[in-house]
């Protein structure tokens, strides 16, 4: 079985949030929560809105280690995908 190539947004993450109308840097705050309370591995999609939201969120999960998958332009929203490592540092 060969490993799919490109980007992940057709794979069923393993949960979601809707971080619509979330202010910085609750959104982010969120985000880290969540996915510290998921198995390592696991995917985790996020909708951020447009501008401050998807300008920063990316970048600061990034920063703290967390690898991003995909990041997706929906019109009025933008999905992200973003796993949980394996190992926590």
């Amino acid at each position: 079985m060969s490993k799919p190539t490109g980007s992940t947004i057709n794979q069923t993450p393993d949960a979601q949030l809707d971080l619509r109308g979330t202010p910085c840097p609750i959104n982010f705050v969120r985000t880290k929560l969540r996915l510290e309370q998921m198995t390592p591995g696991s995917l985790l999609e996020v909708w951020l809105d447009p501008g401050e939201p998807i300008e920063q969120v990316p970048d600061s999960l990034a920063m703290a280690g967390y690898p991003i998958e995909a990041l997706d332009d929906r019109k009025d929203y933008f999905v992200l995908r973003v796993r949980r490592p394996q190992a926590s540092a």
